[in-house]
């Protein structure tokens, strides 16, 4: 609930990055966060009390129907911080952008979390045709220091299976290079994951709690329903939801 430096946040600790929208908080988000922490500790030269825990969000993201909407972001830091979590507002919009930034801040180890979805996003050569090294450029620049990009597993919308960062198709020119990452721990899954969450979509959730369908509480943390009906955060309406 306070605004902090980052010099002060960052100076000599470890940094797990969770990017997001958050809009809002889902289950998934936290379980999602939770098995990164998990892993990250796990790590030998990791320790608990010397890591700092960043939930990310991107201005980019915080441009909702062609503008910002400073209401709806205000409402995604409460949500994040009622569930004790530290949030970045960064202008980066690309992964490596944001690794350079903490780079400069910590020479600690640096891991970020992230679906499939973004995985595959990262791996997208037309994010990078600005840089004269292209998307080679753009790796080298991300996985620098050692990072570690943790991944959430997904479902096929077709086939209901699993997507791992371990079974993830890219482009076939990329393949040995994103075998090379993930072979080397660069990109590494996560485990233990609770897989009931995976079709929980932050859309989705904003869809049921707009359209006054309660079932969207079984989709977010406790603390986090509670605060969007106290303060009807997202168009959440206490008349639909009784009505419905």
């Amino acid at each position: 609930g306070e605004a902090v430096r980052p010099a002060d946040v960052f100076y000599k600790k470890n940094v797990l990055v969770e990017r997001g929208s958050f809009r809002p908080v889902t289950k998934a988000t936290l379980d999602m966060f939770q098995c990164a922490q998990k892993a990250f500790f796990a790590e030998p030269e990791v320790r608990e009390d010397e890591t700092v825990a960043i939930a990310e969000i991107t201005m980019r993201d915080l441009i909702h129907k062609g503008e910002i909407d400073h209401k709806d972001f205000l409402d995604r830091a409460d949500t994040l911080g009622a569930l004790g979590a530290t949030v970045l507002i960064s202008r980066y919009g690309r992964y490596f952008r944001l690794a350079q930034y903490l780079f400069g801040l910590t020479k600690k180890r640096i891991a970020m979390v992230m679906g499939i979805p973004s995985l595959q996003e990262v791996f997208l050569e037309k994010y990078y045709e600005d840089l004269g090294g292209g998307i080679l450029e753009s790796l080298g620049r991300l996985f620098k220091n050692e990072l570690k990009l943790y991944i959430y597993p997904t479902s096929d919308d077709a086939t209901g299976d699993l997507i791992t960062a371990e079974t993830l198709r890219v482009e076939p020119h990329l393949r040995h290079l994103y075998a090379h990452l993930y072979e080397s721990h660069g990109i590494e899954d996560l485990r233990g994951c609770n897989l009931k969450y995976l079709p929980i979509f932050p859309p989705d959730v904003i869809e049921k709690i707009q359209s006054g369908d309660p079932s969207w509480q079984d989709m977010v943390p406790g603390q986090v329903a509670e605060l969007i009906k106290e303060r009807e955060m997202f168009s959440y309406s206490a008349a639909r939801d009784t009505k419905n």
